[in-house]
């Protein structure tokens, strides 16, 4: 998820700092208004994600999001799963052209032609990965030894030198829609680097890292 995530919440809050809601617990602007952000930002953004499957959803989604709001994707994202099988990254691999075409043909997901063929090739590099440390694995040897430590929403890192090395990698190896941008998103949804804001209620929570 990239930090333009929420440009209405953000707009309704000018302070980039926590907000905190009528449940008395403080949040960052962008997950203080809408119920499914607020919602996804309790009990999924920041929390590890280990696992091969639930890595190539998140770097498929967050591809998918590239240019767009990630509430958009998050209220799509039912959809998405039913139209590429769960993210089973054996099914979207064997993907062919008329799979293509039908999605191309889905409403209820992101209808961009090459996102979706971001989707299938990506598939078939981390089943390629498998030989060596698998997906999972390779994109967590790029965690760092420290992580921000923000207290307003404006000093938020976008890039790091681990996203950047990150993207550089997955590309080598087959993957696409991985620049360095998407690829800190990636690391901030999957707990890689914790960048809830000092004062938000959730900083820390992800085991991985102190609050």
């Amino acid at each position: 998820m990239t930090q333009q995530s929420s440009s209405t919440a953000t707009a309704c809050v000018p302070d980039p700092g926590v907000v905190v809601g009528e449940d008395g617990l403080a949040r960052p602007a962008w997950a203080a208004v809408d119920p499914l952000l607020r919602d996804y930002y309790d009990t999924e953004w920041g929390m590890p994600v280990t696992d091969e499957q639930g890595v190539f959803e998140r770097v498929s989604l967050e591809g998918f999001q590239a240019g767009l709001s990630w509430a958009t994707i998050l209220r799509k994202r039912p959809a998405f799963r039913e139209a590429f099988d769960g993210f089973a990254p054996d099914a979207v691999a064997a993907y062919t052209e008329t799979d293509v075409e039908r999605l191309m043909g889905d409403a209820g997901i992101v209808r961009n032609r090459r996102k979706i063929q971001a989707a299938v090739t990506t598939a078939r590099a981390t089943i390629e990965l498998r030989e060596e440390m698998g997906l999972a694995d390779l994109v967590w040897s790029f965690q760092p030894d420290t992580t921000p430590r923000p207290r307003t929403f404006t000093e938020i890192p976008t890039t790091s030198d681990e996203s950047v090395a990150l993207s550089k990698e997955l590309r080598r190896r087959g993957f696409a829609f991985v620049g360095p941008t998407t690829m800190y998103a990636l690391m901030e949804a999957i707990g890689i680097v914790d960048t809830h804001l000092l004062g938000s209620h959730r900083r820390g929570s992800s085991g991985i890292w102190p609050s």
